[in-house]
C-alpha cells in the first residue's frame, strides 16, 4: 500500500475565528481580543503562502472556497469530516461540533468528484458513509481521530469525545485495517485527537509517548516498532507546540514531511537530524491558524488516494 500521496484537498477560510463548540474539549485552542477581521486576514496568508509552497515541491492542491453562510469556523481542517484510501474508498465522518458537521453538506459533492477523478482506474468508488451517527452521538473524526499507518494497514485512534470506540472498531472492520487504541492526556483531560500525540510517516513516527496511559504505552510502542518506524520521542511540551501534527507527502523530489514552524522550533537538534536523515522537512509559519483554531498542518491538509 502507498503511504504517501502528492493530492490534497485544503479549504480556504473566509471567517476564520475561534470556534466556541469545539473548545468544550480541545485544550490547544486560545482566545483574545484581537479583531476577527485581523484574525481571518492573517489567517488567510498564512494559508494562501502554505499552498505555494506546497505547490512549489510537487503537490497537486484542490483549494475550495469557503463561505460566510453556512458557518463554518473550522473549515480550514478538512480532514476531520472525510477520507479517501486506495481502492476506490471515500469515508465520510460523524463530527462533534455542529457546525463542524455542517462542513460536509457544504463541500461534500465537490470533494466526492475529486476523489472519484483521482480514483477513475479503480473499478468501483465506494462511499462508507457514517456522518448520521452524530444523532447517536457516536462521533469519529477523520484522520484527526485516526492516524492510519497506511503502508501497514494498522490505524491507531485515541479514545476521547471525538473518538468512539465502537464506531472506531466498525472502521477498522470496514476498511480492513487492524487498530489500535489508547487514551492519552495533556493538562489532565483526554487528547482530542489521534494527529495530536503522532504523526506517522514512511520511515519515521513522530510520539509523545508521555502522554500515553502508562497502561497503553509499551502496546502502542510495540506496533511503531513492528511496522518498521523509527520512533522520534516528543515531550508534552513539544506535543503542545503541534510537533505531532505533521504529514508525510510525496513530492516531485521525493517525500517530504509537512510541520508547522512552532512545532519545528520545540524540536531539538538531534530530533530535526533524525527525521531529515531520511526525509526533508518543509516548516510552515501558520501561528495565527495554530493559536486560534487548535490544529496545525496536518488538520488543514485532507489526503486523496
Amino acid at each position: 500500500m502507498k503511504h504517501s500521496t502528492s493530492s490534497i484537498v485544503m479549504v480556504r477560510p473566509v471567517a476564520f475565528q475561534f470556534n466556541a463548540e469545539t473548545a468544550v474539549n480541545n485544550v490547544y485552542q486560545n482566545n483574545d481580543n484581537r479583531d476577527v477581521n485581523e484574525v481571518q486576514k492573517k489567517a488567510l496568508e498564512e494559508f494562501d503562502n502554505l499552498v505555494k509552497e506546497l505547490e512549489n515541491r510537487g503537490i497537486t492542491v484542490h483549494v475550495l472556497q469557503d463561505t460566510l453562510t453556512p458557518a463554518t469556523p473550522d473549515s480550514i481542517f478538512p480532514n476531520n469530516w472525510f477520507s479517501t484510501h486506495e481502492g476506490g474508498l471515500m469515508v465520510v465522518y460523524p463530527m462533534f461540533a455542529e457546525n463542524r458537521q455542517a462542513e460536509i453538506a457544504k463541500f461534500r459533492a465537490t470533494v466526492e468528484k475529486i476523489a472519484e477523478e483521482s480514483q477513475k482506474d479503480e473499478p468501483f468508488f465506494t462511499i462508507i458513509d457514517y456522518s448520521k451517527n452524530r444523532e447517536r452521538n457516536q462521533i469519529l473524526e477523520g484522520t484527526g481521530s485516526i492516524v492510519i499507518d497506511r503502508k501497514n494497514k494498522v490505524a491507531y485512534c485515541t479514545l476521547s469525545p471525538r473518538a468512539d470506540k465502537e464506531m472506531f472498531d466498525k472502521w477498522c472492520k470496514e476498511t480492513g485495517h487492524t487498530g489500535v487504541t489508547f487514551v492519552s492526556y495533556q493538562e489532565g483531560k483526554p487528547i482530542y485527537h489521534t494527529n495530536i500525540v503522532m504523526g506517522i510517516g514512511e520511515k519515521t513516527a513522530l510520539v509523545g509517548l508521555d502522554a500515553i496511559d502508562e497502561k497503553d504505552r509499551a502496546r502502542v510502542r510495540e506496533s511503531l516498532e513492528a511496522g518498521g518506524n523509527e520512533i522520534i520521542e516528543l515531550t508534552m511540551d513539544q506535543l503542545k507546540a503541534c510537533a505531532g501534527n505533521t504529514l508525510e507527502l510525496k513530492g516531485k523530489d521525493g517525500n517530504f514531511i509537512a510541520i508547522s514552524k512552532m512545532a519545528y522550533d520545540s524540536l531539538t537538534k538531534e530530533q530535526v537530524e533524525k527525521i531529515e536523515k531520511t526525509t526533508p522537512i518543509l516548516v510552515a509559519d501558520i501561528n495565527t491558524i495554530e493559536f486560534y483554531g487548535g490544529g496545525s498542518v496536518r488538520c488543514m491538509m485532507a489526503e486523496v488516494f
